[in-house]
């Protein structure tokens, strides 16, 4: 996504009438462009970099209009909806103040007004008056709305209207008004929306105004009851929007640590020495850099603030990077002069038919060659090309000498084939250990046999491994056992291959792949963790999350125990 699309969305939700519920949707909005633009500018930074490293030049794409563009988007808009916050703390006010002239003139009523129509007429404007009043501010809204339903039931009593309904009446109220604590009590529990939760609540509160009373006795309990369930409500909001608070705190203090750790990683800038060391520590940032991304916002203030600090520690690292770059081209210079005489000596030495000393000596060069280091990305690969050229050339030479006269080649290749064409008339027995235990001595007895020619390596194994696949999967094994069996063959069906060296490195880089892609999955999941007590379904959510954590630790454990089988050779 590019930054202009940012710079649209946020234009966009400018333009909406409502921009007080877009508040998150804007920091998220703005975390997301942050991370982006952070992408951007390391893409920059490592691209300068390569082209540092390779003598070119590099003009870099300059982001800052585009940040600046999307920032001033953004102050708009919450200015924008600041505004609207004003306005609307200012008809809270205004609405509070009306419903307190109301409650006061109901007491005025109460106490004051003898005729019973009059004050019926009095109650019934008041009460149509109160219920058009908008919202009041939210900490006042309990407290006030007590008050209003204490002074309508002592009015109620007071005219005696009691007397005028029937019994039926009181019992009908009664049954609404205990069906009404119901509702409260349940959405108490309902997994909603803050917003709807809060809208709810408001119209049953209002509905319960509108219940007629109650008889005298049925009234202190219901009235308890129906407070408990309402003040419990107003905890579960009070609780949300503290958990709120917690969880732009944690991001906070996870940004302030991964500023931490990177402060810290810098001052031990005099140590690395090498490229490797800055090769490492690049990865380090660019790790950090990552997780930071994974990290949701935290307040405004706090988030700006934490980071600069980050962007500048950031900046500092490639900075000093790029100045040892520098230093490192001249000491490369240095190795490469050095290297070249090596090669030198090894094409001397290419030719000899001295097998044993000359092998010894260019197996020495071989070691001075990496105790010099790398000569730089530029020209350490054409110096190794041509240093393992002339060195080839020797080693290649001396095995097709020995080769040549190892007459046991051909001893060997008949041993392979007459097994490869035992195996292949091999039927499996029935009894399944007793065919994996055939299956594992036709394996040993085939990497028993010696060495054959160089045309007939490759052949003979794939003709061995190919028809002890097949009759592995003949076997049909399943589960743990399937697994465990099948990677012991693919290892002893490594051993035997000519290039059994590379096969098992690879089989280790892969296996180490999974077990890293697993391990960075675990991490987002359990991030992920911390969101959804804002979500519906949260405990099913949190629950599914959890067991594809634990599926990933199992996985983890078996390529490790993989791991261990694979011989360091």
């Amino acid at each position: 996504m590019e930054l202009q699309h940012y710079t649209e969305q946020i234009l966009a939700l400018s333009q909406q009438e409502d921009l007080l519920q877009l508040g998150r949707t804007a920091s998220e909005l703005k975390q997301n462009f942050e991370d982006l633009f952070i992408e951007l500018e390391r893409q920059e930074q490592v691209k300068r970099l390569e082209a540092a490293d390779q003598g070119n030049s590099y003009e870099e794409i300059d982001y800052k209009p585009q940040k600046e563009a999307f920032f001033e988007a953004y102050h708009a808009f919450v200015d924008k909806r600041k505004a609207q916050q004003q306005l609307q703390q200012t008809l809270e006010a205004q609405n509070l103040k009306l419903k307190k002239e109301l409650i006061t003139r109901l007491k005025e009523v109460i106490d004051n007004e003898e005729k019973i129509g009059t004050a019926f007429q009095a109650y019934k404007e008041i009460h149509e008056t109160w219920k058009k009043i908008g919202a009041i501010p939210r900490e006042q809204r309990e407290t006030i709305q007590k008050e209003y339903s204490r002074l309508l039931e002592i009015f109620f009593y007071n005219i005696k209207i009691y007397k005028e309904l029937k019994d039926h009446d009181y019992r009908r109220n009664k049954q609404l008004k205990e069906d009404l604590i119901f509702k409260l009590k349940q959405l108490r529990v309902a997994a909603l929306e803050q917003r709807d939760l809060e809208a709810q609540l408001h119209a049953l509160q209002d509905e319960w105004e509108e219940i007629g009373p109650v008889q005298n006795e049925d009234w202190e309990l219901m009235k308890t009851a129906y407070w408990e369930a309402v003040r419990s409500i107003y905890d579960k909001i009070n609780e949300h929007y503290e958990a709120q608070r917690q969880v732009l705190k944690a991001n906070i203090d996870a940004k302030k640590k991964l500023v931490a750790d990177l402060a810290a990683r810098l001052n031990e800038t005099e140590q690395w020495t090498s490229i490797k060391h800055w090769e490492t520590q690049t990865a380090f940032v660019l790790d950090l850099q990552a997780q930071w991304k994974t990290i949701g916002s935290g307040s405004r203030k706090d988030n700006e603030a934490v980071y600069q600090a980050f962007r500048a520690l950031c900046d500092q690292f490639f900075a000093a990077k790029k100045d040892f770059s520098k230093d490192a081209d001249a000491a490369s210079q240095q190795i490469v002069q050095k290297k070249k005489v090596l090669i030198e000596k090894a094409q001397a030495l290419s030719s000899s038919t001295d097998w044993k000393n000359t092998a010894e000596q260019l197996k020495k060069l071989q070691k001075q060659w990496q105790d010099y280091g790398s000569a730089g990305q530029r020209n350490e690969n054409k110096l190794w090309k041509d240093f393992r050229a002339a060195c080839n050339a020797f080693f290649d030479a001396r095995q097709a000498h020995f080769e040549g006269q190892d007459a046991a080649n051909a001893q060997n290749l008949e041993a392979r084939l007459t097994l490869i064409t035992t195996l292949q008339n091999f039927t499996l027995p029935a009894d399944k250990q007793a065919a994996l235990a055939q299956l594992r001595d036709f394996q040993q007895q085939f990497n028993a046999i010696g060495p054959v020619g160089i045309k007939d390596k490759q052949n003979t194994y794939t003709a061995f491994k190919t028809r002890m696949d097949e009759l592995y999967k003949d076997l049909k094994l399943e589960g743990q056992e399937k697994e465990r069996v099948f990677f012991q063959a693919k290892l002893e069906s490594m051993l035997a291959s000519p290039d059994k060296q590379r096969l098992l490195q690879a089989e280790r880089q892969d296996i180490r792949k999974q077990i890293d892609f697993l391990q960075k999955d675990i991490l987002t999941l359990e991030n992920n963790l911390g969101f959804f007590a804002r979500s519906k379904g949260a405990d099913q959510l949190r629950l599914d999350v959890e067991k594809k954590v634990a599926a990933a630790q199992e996985k983890i454990q078996g390529l490790k125990a993989k791991l261990k089988l694979i011989p360091n050779e």
